[in-house]
């Protein structure tokens, strides 16, 4: 299964990521999408699984979930917006992480891009998509594109969309 996953959009979504994501099964958005049309443009194109974030509105809210867990291709995974990253994840986030087994834990907020396993949490994969949006401090815009397989997560790619000031004319 192919995953395209992004956070931060800030009510922009670059043309280009409908190519990177054309080969993917579905999308994940770690939050603060913006306005409804952007989620609207990501549900058209293909299955989407999305949190809302902290700058989301009722519409986005009465749509979204603060978060996702769900188990796909035997990984346990949980989406939310604002979880903190390894070690120092926010309370609430640290207190499930420890009761809950996940395998995958994806969050956005911080505009910053990472990826890395967690050994004191079974080598949980944390990602951090970094920001797909133009607003934020982030100087480049930024995805994450991998397959679920075979009981691994392979494939790991981070695109970049292009510097945020560069982007003005879009």
């Amino acid at each position: 299964m192919k995953i395209g996953l992004l956070s931060d959009t800030h009510s922009f979504l670059h043309p280009r990521v409908f190519k990177h994501f054309e080969h993917c099964h579905e999308i994940w958005h770690a939050g603060d999408i913006g306005q409804p049309e952007i989620l609207k443009q990501l549900q058209d194109f293909k299955p989407l699984r999305a949190v809302y974030g902290n700058i989301d509105g009722g519409v986005i809210r009465k749509s979204c979930p603060a978060h996702q867990r769900f188990e796909v291709e035997g990984f346990r995974v949980w989406i939310t917006h604002i979880g903190g990253y390894p070690p120092g994840y926010n309370k609430e986030v640290k207190k499930e992480l420890l009761q809950m087994k996940t395998d995958i834990f994806i969050c956005g907020h911080s505009h910053l891009l990472k990826i890395q396993r967690d050994p004191k949490l079974s080598d949980m994969l944390y990602i951090n998509p970094g920001a797909a949006g133009k607003q934020g401090f982030h100087k480049v815009l930024t995805l994450v594109r991998f397959d679920l397989k075979d009981g691994s997560c392979q494939n790991m790619q981070v695109i970049e969309l292009g510097k945020r000031g560069e982007l003005e004319q879009l």
